[in-house]
């Protein structure tokens, strides 16, 4: 999951500091979120439940990554009119 939150986080915080809307920082923030999210896929697993397969978890999207996607995305279809 931090392979998402921490992206999204600085992304929120440069488009705020530089004056985006709302709306507009987190559209940033989402495609931070989908590229961290796609980032897990070549990686090792080392914490929570993907960790106990293992090498076996390489190749495959970290499903805590991709949830943390799928809310933040939510919350961003929520706020647009």
């Amino acid at each position: 999951m931090l392979d998402v939150w921490d992206p999204v986080v600085n992304t929120l915080h440069e488009q705020t500091a530089g004056g985006a809307t709302l709306a507009e920082a987190l559209a940033a923030a989402v495609t931070a979120a989908d590229d961290g999210m796609r980032a897990t896929t070549p990686m090792l697993a080392q914490k929570g439940r993907a960790s106990y397969l293992g090498e076996r978890s390489i190749g495959h999207q970290d499903p805590g990554a991709t949830s943390a996607a799928i809310i933040l995305r939510a919350l961003l279809e929520a706020i647009q009119p």
